[in-house]
């Protein structure tokens, strides 16, 4: 790591602590479960439904799709950041929700510089003070990367399914960063359910083994039943919440929405920012 990008690492760890503003990874053991159509309708109703102003990061670096679940075409994005671009003229808002956008030019962001990465966050951490959250979109699966960004997080939600792949793939998401780091503010969130039975049959399971193995529970914090609505809004390039409101999978959400915003912040001696740079840099 060069001189310049210790420099701004020193300079983030210097910053105070967080204001009121709270960090959410979005995250999954596998593609495909919806995680990132969560990240965009819970993102809409913190706003719309609660007032809060929230920062939408797509960080699905090599996947990046955001822009694609709100039919944004944005003319810059993450990468422009990255070359010298003010993040306050990358940043698009839709349904009042401020999204920086990400990209797809590369495979991962291990193929980014330290340096870059760093003067990201440094950034970052100056813009994102004006918020109430800062959700964040992770790629799906098990990196070194995606649990920087779930162990900074204040909370960590994981997208699974009832299908059996979905389930233990997110088991092992889970096993993996809490055995490794000890990092435990998980909450698990099971889409694509048929009903409530379904869902808590699927949570029942996965605490079976995290009891066992684990020794430790972890919330089941929402369930979000299957509707063909949401394939339906996104080929008809709208969000659901938005065309459909009345749908069971939007009032689902909603209640999740509203389940956190009722929850306070942790306190904690390090912010975000802080704690990312120190686990990316490792």
């Amino acid at each position: 790591m060069n001189e310049q990008a210790k420099e701004l690492i020193e300079l983030v760890n210097k910053k105070n602590l967080e204001q009121n503003n709270k960090f959410i990874a979005v995250t999954s053991g596998k593609g495909g479960v919806g995680k990132t159509n969560f990240a965009v309708n819970f993102a809409y109703h913190l706003v719309n439904s609660y007032d809060k102003k929230v920062l939408l990061i797509d960080a699905d670096i090599g996947m990046a799709d955001i822009h694609i679940v709100l039919n944004l075409k944005p003319e810059n994005n993450l990468k422009n950041v990255l070359n010298g671009k003010k993040i306050e003229d990358v940043v698009v808002t839709r349904f009042g929700i401020d999204v920086l956008p990400g990209f797809s030019g590369i495979d991962s962001i291990d193929e980014m510089e330290d340096f870059l990465i760093s003067k990201l966050i440094q950034d970052l951490s100056e813009f994102s003070k004006k918020y109430d959250y800062v959700i964040i979109d992770t790629s799906a699966g098990i990196d070194n990367k995606v649990s920087a960004f779930v162990r900074a997080a204040n909370r960590s939600y994981v997208i699974t399914t009832p299908e059996p792949t979905a389930f233990l793939d997110a088991y092992a998401l889970i096993k993996s960063i809490y055995k490794i780091y000890g990092y435990s503010n998980f909450k698990l969130i099971i889409n694509m359910c048929k009903n409530k039975n379904e869902a808590l049959d699927t949570y029942e399971r996965l605490d079976q083994s995290f009891r066992k193995f684990l020794d430790k529970s972890f919330e089941l914090y929402g369930w979000i039943p299957w509707s063909e609505n949401v394939n339906k809004a996104i080929k008809e390039k709208k969000l659901i919440s938005e065309s459909y409101p009345s749908d069971q999978f939007v009032k689902q959400i909603k209640e999740i929405t509203a389940k956190e915003v009722g929850e306070p912040i942790s306190e904690t001696e390090e912010s975000f920012w802080k704690k990312l740079v120190g686990f990316l840099k490792k």
